[in-house]
């Protein structure tokens, strides 16, 4: 009998939550086949099969928290399950002519877990639904194309008159699961307010001259995006301001500075808000930073991100500009100091500095730090010269020659 243990899908996991099985007992797998998903507070993966076999057992339920190194489930592999057959005698018979029917073994079909999860919240079988890749994958239109095409089919029954009820009965609360990654990230919200003394620091930016910079290159076909400019100016002001970019180690009564600048960006997806990571972002020009900000995006809407994408964060920006936002306290990703939020740019009326009023395009920051490591000053110095490069996008630009 052959156990699947819960192993470490990324750096530094200890623990996780059964999210999900993808098979029951009986079933039989391949190798390498996934069988279970497991949520952490950063990501949902899929662990496969070590061997080929039978589920014979499922020991952990759906929902619970183990760490890692548990059993979850048992796989007995066909050379000991034909041992087990023979093991066991009968009396002899005379020899009947019958075939033996043979064992029937699922389909398992290619799709991401987020697509799998698209499937169970619409009650669909996954297995049933045709594949328009010619890989076989399934993806996240075909199961919404297969709901629609069920839906049409379904006739349509006219309503039952029902006569009024006198009394109308009181609503039953609607309850929702409290668990997966929505559990993880409420787990290190918690931790980080209550261990990290929060202030949050308040700013505005001018964004008119650096949306207009973003204007010219996309008209000569190099398209920035403004979280790339966000980021290369983020690195240059973390440069500065090193202990924003650093980690309180109270058990031994000191502030490590990292030296490497990795970013967070705090992606909300359909299953809550992750952090994926662009390394090195020191390292890489504008055009680098924009593609890789797009490729890890587009990874975290579809769950698709590796387990490299959501470690090692040493500062973490937000922009939810994009969702309205017009201002928040954000929580800052502990074990880090700071966190900065990118709230929505705004066209308002100014006055510049020949005290004319002008129309500018303004935007509200609000930056997070430990109280512990840092003062308000040294914060407001930070934004400070932060907003110095994005207000002066030529001054950034000279900053990376």
């Amino acid at each position: 009998m052959t156990e699947v243990k819960l192993h470490d899908v990324g750096e530094g996991m200890t623990e996780g939550e059964i999210a999900h099985y993808l098979v029951k007992i009986g079933d039989h797998v391949t190798l390498d086949q996934p069988v279970v998903e497991v949520s952490t507070d950063k990501m949902v993966a899929e662990l496969p099969a070590p061997i080929s076999g039978v589920i014979k057992d499922i020991l952990i339920p759906v929902g619970q928290t183990v760490t890692v190194g548990t059993t979850l489930l048992l796989i007995e592999s066909g050379d000991e399950e034909a041992a087990t057959r023979e093991t066991v005698t009968e009396p002899s018979r005379p020899a009947v002519n019958a075939r033996t029917p043979l064992a029937i073994q699922t389909r398992r079909v290619l799709a991401t877990p987020y697509t799998r999860k698209i499937a169970r919240d619409h009650g669909i079988d996954i297995e049933q639904v045709p594949a328009s890749d010619p890989s076989g994958r399934v993806s996240e239109e075909d199961v919404l194309q297969f709901v629609t095409s069920r839906e049409s089919a379904s006739p349509v029954r006219p309503e039952a008159v029902t006569a009024p009820e006198a009394v109308t009965p009181p609503a039953t609360p609607t309850t929702l699961p409290f668990r997966g990654i929505r559990k993880q990230i409420a787990k290190k919200m918690t931790q980080s307010l209550f261990t990290i003394p929060h202030v949050t620091h308040f700013e505005e930016i001018d964004m008119t001259r650096l949306l207009v910079l973003r204007a010219e290159l996309k008209a000569n076909g190099t398209p920035i995006s403004v979280n790339a400019f966000f980021v290369k100016a983020l690195v240059v002001a973390l440069k500065d301001f090193p202990v924003f970019n650093a980690k309180l180690d109270e058990a031994n009564d000191q502030i490590i500075l990292e030296q490497e600048y990795h970013i967070g960006i705090a992606t909300e997806t359909e299953d809550g808000l992750i952090v994926p990571v662009v390394r090195q972002a020191d390292q890489l020009s504008l055009r680098l930073l924009h593609e890789q900000l797009a490729g890890l995006h587009t990874r975290a809407k579809t769950n698709e991100l590796r387990a490299g994408d959501l470690k090692a964060s040493t500062f973490t920006m937000s922009n939810v500009g994009p969702l309205g936002s017009t201002g928040a306290t954000p929580i800052i990703n502990y074990p880090e100091t700071a966190l900065i939020a990118f709230h929505k740019t705004k066209k308002r009326a100014c006055v510049d500095e020949n005290d004319q009023i002008v129309v500018r395009s303004m935007m509200n920051v609000s930056m997070s730090f430990d109280h512990r490591v840092a003062d308000g000053a040294t914060a407001v110095a930070f934004t400070n010269r932060f907003a110095g490069l994005i207000e002066q996008p030529t001054t950034l630009l000279m900053e990376l020659i």
